[in-house]
């Protein structure tokens, strides 16, 4: 890691322990709370006339008798599907050649149809070859063009009926209205057929001596007929048709096939092995090999999340984790060792849980304890200490952690007395504390803090402002 602006450099044989803050700390985060078809398509180019809406009255006698409603559904589908089957009973090779003219000539609904024959093929009653029929449907304004001629030739007409004395287009308006004159008028003057006087509107041609060329086709159409392409494109941009594709289906026999079908059983249940009824039943066959639905392996918690990305970089940086996987501290780890007095206001039981069982920690190492004790009554390396006789009964006592730097002030005197003595090294951790605060929507006794320390020689401010940056830049 680079070092930047390094000054105050200390001498070799002394080292300097530099964390990043006061208490070797560089950011705490409070983050709590938070069967198989074959496709055979068959295309044809007709035309149908548009089914007339049906409005359904609803009344609170349909609304209570949903349940016989539904009931009677089942019922007709049933019916539907022994329609089906009967009729292919005839012979091996019957065939329903096109399930819309079947239900036609049966007067079913071909929905009801297509529904009873998709639940025969399930169960391998029926096999199935896909029709799909292209067709247009005149509409309203194609209905009126073959009852009163195309918009142009009613136009033509009233114009041809006065004469060359021609008409005004508010006079031809009023006439023939203003839609079909809109329309009409247009249309005759890209043919030709009229041409303006003036203000006046003037025939060129006799009604006679020109065809209607959209009401002849769309005749032909509804007659069933052939029409040209270019003139379908040309009905189609006036919206006199609309095009419609048909799905229908051709109906065999399938392997399965019965005259009546059986319903089968889906399963063994305790009645049936009690009557013996199951000898007789026929069960609905198993597919061994499918698989099931796929299991979510679940997801990581965001503030578990948040951990793993910062213990990922902090390990890119060269850092070491501590080992924080123990809540209860001692005062003097957590206090005493960070040189904070015994009378700081922080060490109260307003701030701090302490243990009621067991109250004392079992041992801290005693030449460790005597030399924090002089530092604090007296101090030492220029500093007097806070001038106060220090308890042993106080650094004893047992709490929850209120912060982890309680685990680095130990990693730290580990660090200093090892076999082979002091080398230098990168800590971090991530882990809860706890504090005695008042519980609110923000706000909860424990939260998580991320601490780091770096322990070496001629370490300096430069050193770290590169590590916080490096760190924020990851």
């Amino acid at each position: 890691m680079g070092k930047k602006n390094k000054g105050n450099k200390k001498g070799k044989g002394e080292a300097a322990l530099v964390g990043l803050n006061a208490t070797a700390k560089f950011a705490v985060l409070d983050v709590a709370g938070l069967t198989q078809t074959i496709a055979t398509p068959v295309v044809s180019t007709s035309v149908q006339p548009a089914p007339a809406s049906t409005k359904v009255k609803k009344t609170k006698e349909s609304d209570i008798a949903a349940g016989s409603s539904n009931n009677a559904n089942s019922a007709q589908s049933a019916d539907v599907e022994n329609a089906v089957l009967k009729y292919l009973s005839t012979s091996e090779a019957t065939t329903i050649d096109d399930t819309f003219t079947w239900s036609t000539s049966q007067n079913i609904e071909h929905l009801q149809v297509v529904g009873a024959i998709k639940s025969l093929l399930v169960e391998a009653y029926v096999c199935t070859k896909d029709i799909t029929n292209s067709f247009y449907n005149i509409t309203a304004e194609g209905d009126m063009i073959i009852s009163n001629g195309s918009q142009e030739m009613q136009v033509l007409k009233a114009l041809c009926e006065v004469g060359d004395e021609g008409v005004t287009i508010p006079d031809l308006q009023s006439k023939i209205g203003k839609d079909v004159t809109k329309i009409g008028m247009g249309n005759c003057m890209k043919s030709k057929w009229i041409k303006k006087d003036g203000a006046k509107l003037v025939p060129i041609v006799k009604a006679d001596d020109v065809k209607d060329e959209a009401q002849i086709a769309l005749m032909a159409l509804k007659e069933g007929g052939k029409v040209d392409d270019k003139v379908l494109n040309t009905l189609k941009r006036r919206k006199s048709i609309v095009p419609v594709t048909r799905k229908s289906y051709s109906v065999t026999r399938g392997p399965g096939y019965s005259e009546t079908r059986v319903k089968k059983a889906a399963d063994l249940t305790k009645e049936m092995l009690e009557s013996g009824k199951w000898k007789e039943t026929v069960f609905k066959s198993y597919n061994f090999k499918t698989l099931g639905e796929k299991v979510g392996g679940g997801y990581l918690h965001p503030l578990l999340k948040v951990r793993a990305e910062f213990r990922q970089i902090l390990m890119e940086m060269g850092f070491n984790e501590m080992p924080t996987n123990k809540w209860v501290e001692s005062s003097f780890w957590n206090f005493d060792t960070l040189f904070q007095p015994q009378s700081h206001p922080a060490r109260d039981a307003h701030d701090t849980f302490f243990i009621k069982e067991p109250a004392e920690t079992v041992s801290i190492p005693e030449d460790y304890y005597l030399r924090v004790k002089e530092m604090h009554e007296k101090g030492g390396s220029g500093s007097i200490g806070y001038r106060y006789d220090f308890k042993r009964e106080e650094a004893m006592k047992n709490l929850l952690r209120t912060h982890t730097t309680a685990v680095s002030s130990q990693m730290l005197y580990k660090l200093a007395n090892q076999k082979g003595g002091f080398t230098p090294q990168r800590y971090f951790s991530i882990d809860r504390v706890f504090r005695n605060e008042s519980m609110d929507a923000t706000h909860l006794c424990e939260f998580h803090q991320v601490e780091g320390l770096v322990a070496d020689y001629n370490l300096s401010l430069g050193d770290l402002i590169g590590t916080i940056e490096t760190f924020f830049k990851k």
